[in-house]
């Protein structure tokens, strides 16, 4: 059977990347899979704010970015736990109008954003959910997350659970940064593992105050 196409439009608010957390008490690992679109226009007839999936293919040849106006046909995720963006498997992709401002100087950032090999050498930060929904979440170094959490990797038929987390790649330095409280881990047998500070530490360790 074949995917309903969905047509969409509207100005771009913000370009993030697309990547899928996935958790299993103690560890975890990141899929750098593309970028999504945060766009404020029309889908299927209906006006409002979305997020669309968009390849890495399709962004590096389109570069696109906040204040730019596109449009583009797209197919509904097939399960809405495990994306953030409302619409996947872009075709018809257009950019009809170049933004006139230059980018943003200071947080938050709306310049076109790195390939996903610089996010994944960055490292992600935490950052706390309210702080992302109201300052961060057009920013170019903003990422939220799908996240799936493994409860018990020993046994096959205990089904995962999924939530959202949001994360910064921005500088160090940014001052409306805010990691908001540890997150906790749920695992087998009722225990919880909790990610401590330490581990935002040794991940950008690498990086000086102004990267």
């Amino acid at each position: 059977m074949t995917a309903t196409k969905v047509t969409w439009t509207g100005l771009v608010l913000g370009v993030q990347p697309r990547i899928r957390l996935m958790r299993s008490f103690d560890q975890r690992s990141h899929t750098y899979q593309g970028y999504v679109l945060r766009l404020r226009g029309t889908i299927d007839d209906e006006e409002r704010e979305f997020i669309v999936a968009l390849g890495e293919a399709a962004q590096a040849e389109h570069q696109i970015a906040a204040g730019d106006r596109v449009l583009g046909a797209g197919v509904r995720v097939a399960d809405p736990r495990t994306e953030i963006a409302e619409l996947y498997k872009v075709s018809a992709l257009r950019v009809f109008e170049r933004r006139t401002s230059p980018p943003s100087a200071a947080p938050p950032w709306s310049h076109v954003g790195p390939t996903l090999e610089v996010y994944r050498e960055r490292g992600p930060r935490r950052l706390d959910a309210r702080t992302y929904d109201t300052k961060c979440s057009t920013c170019t170094w903003g990422a939220r997350m799908a996240v799936e959490l493994v409860i018990d990797q020993w046994d096959r038929n205990r089904k995962p659970k999924y939530r959202v987390e949001s994360f910064c790649y921005g500088p160090l330095s940014c001052r409306l940064y805010k990691a908001g409280a540890t997150r906790k881990v749920p695992g087998r047998n009722g225990m919880s593992w909790e990610e401590e500070d330490w581990i935002d530490e040794d991940t950008v360790r690498h990086r000086g105050p102004d990267e």
